[in-house]
């Protein structure tokens, strides 16, 4: 593949599959949400695919981990019941845990033991990655998007500072789990290449649609 085909694409199917075809360090910052491994079941009744199985996390990691140029940046959101599965496959790719993100919520998503007011990233590194010149804060506010266009909806705004401090101007951002296209619609908003996989057809339009327009 040349580098024109794969750039400013989103394609539906598995992520590791589609990754395996990718070249080696082609892309410069990975920005990803993938399944929180919590067998999401929202009040609206949609779910989100392999939310219940844990077989695609190390070869994704992995995957991923080959794809990033070396002293490159992922940050990837996770579900705080599987952390240690998280880490665990970031650790196994190669990654080095760097930082940790914080986006706070004005509302309760969710109550058990705890309000849950909040979503959270790690962010990870390949080899060296340079200091960026504007660190973002590791707290951050959220802003609710209404999942109107997915059942976890992650909102452009709170994704493009990100892609602003980690990934270089003409560089290209990767989202495996691309969804609705959120990270995807941020990259082409800060003027950055981007890269996108999707699982779910109807997902995968979407983010096809949301970039078109």
């Amino acid at each position: 593949m040349t580098k024109e085909y794969y750039r400013n694409r989103v394609f539906q199917g598995d992520c590791v599959e589609v990754m395996q075809c990718l070249p080696s360090r082609s892309v410069d910052f990975v920005l990803t949400d993938p399944p929180y491994l919590v067998n999401y079941r929202p009040r609206s009744g949609h779910t989100v695919m392999n939310d219940n199985q844990s077989d695609w996390l190390t070869p994704s990691a992995a995957e991923m981990y080959r794809l990033l140029q070396s002293d490159g940046l992922c940050v990837s959101f996770y579900g705080w019941q599987a952390a240690d599965l998280f880490i665990d496959a970031w650790r196994k790719a190669g990654f080095r845990i760097v930082g940790h993100l914080v986006f706070s919520k004005a509302y309760t998503a969710s109550a058990r033991f705890l309000s849950h007011r909040h979503e959270c990233a790690y962010v990870l590194a390949k080899g060296s990655p340079a200091l960026p010149e504007a660190p973002p804060a590791d707290v951050i506010k959220w802003a609710y998007t209404g999942n109107r266009l997915h059942p976890t909806q992650k909102p452009v705004s709170v994704l493009s500072p990100l892609i602003e401090a980690f990934c270089p101007e003409g560089g290209v951002v990767l989202d495996p789990f691309c969804g609705s296209g959120s990270t995807l619609v941020a990259a082409q908003q800060c003027g950055r290449d981007y890269i996108g996989i999707e699982l779910a057809k109807e997902h995968h339009k979407t983010s096809v649609d949301r970039l078109a327009a």
